[in-house]
């Protein structure tokens, strides 16, 4: 009879699918806000005269045109994550919104939560979806943002196959809960947001309570204007100047801070 496999074989089956969960799901801990900040260039701290005006979970018909009519009126462009099949089946949406001047993003193919580890998947998934933008736009997109914030290891590394830079956010409205209103997301904005900031809210409901995007839609104008009379622009990532890693990031003094 031949013996056994050693102890210490033993004890390595055991730890490698821990290893290997460890290793999947670390990255996401820059979710949490205390390590975020230590991650200046992912959280988006660009310019500090500029904060980037972000919106994840669309297209959808219903409620991103309303989106896209009051940020003309506040003549004011932003950064939209899109879900790459809702883009598939509103393609009117997706184009409207790059017509009058915005950028689009990918914020996944599906908004799932990545719990397990899935590379291939993960790949496919993201090149699915920035190939949807850019079928549509003749435009590839630049940044990723993941569902939830859970940015993995593979899906960190799915993002450079895709050639796609993660980025998530410094301030947000707390938008996606049934009892939000126009004023408790712009003070979720103004309490964490600062000059070089990136803002995220959400143009749909449809990963969150029913009609709770109409709060978010009320409080763009005093976000935005809250901004400005701070002296600072508002705008897409794109204009906002995100430094380059090791770059610092730094955040401007609290004067800056819109009201």
């Amino acid at each position: 009879m031949s013996p056994g496999p050693s102890p210490a074989r033993r004890a390595a089956a055991v730890l490698t699918p821990a290893a290997v969960a460890a290793a999947h799901i670390a990255p996401a801990a820059t979710w949490l806000p205390v390590v975020r900040r230590r991650f200046p260039r992912l959280a988006g701290v660009g310019h500090p005269a500029h904060v980037a005006l972000t919106f994840d979970d669309g297209p959808d018909p219903e409620s991103t045109p309303c989106f896209l009519d009051a940020l003309e009126e506040l003549g004011v462009r932003a950064t939209f994550f899109v879900l790459g099949d809702h883009v598939v089946r509103h393609p009117s949406v997706v184009r409207e919104t790059v017509r009058r001047g915005h950028e689009l993003a990918v914020h996944g193919w599906s908004h799932d939560r990545p719990w397990l580890p899935a590379p291939a998947e993960d790949v496919r998934g993201l090149a699915r979806a920035a190939g949807a933008v850019r079928e549509l736009t003749g435009r590839h997109p630049r940044w990723y943002r993941p569902p939830y914030g859970i940015l993995t290891s593979g899906r960190w590394a799915a993002a450079r196959t895709a050639g796609l830079r993660p980025v998530l956010w410094t301030a947000w409205g707390r938008d996606w809960t049934a009892g939000a209103t126009p004023a408790s997301v712009r003070s979720a904005v103004a309490a964490g947001l600062r000059g070089g900031g990136t803002v995220l809210l959400h143009d749909t409901d449809r990963m969150s309570a029913p009609d709770c995007w109409r709060a978010a839609l009320g409080a763009l104008p005093g976000i935005v204007n809250g901004c400005r009379e701070a002296g600072l622009s508002v705008g897409p990532l794109a204009e906002h100047g995100v430094p380059r890693a090791g770059n610092g990031g730094r955040h401007a003094s609290g004067a800056d801070r819109p009201r």
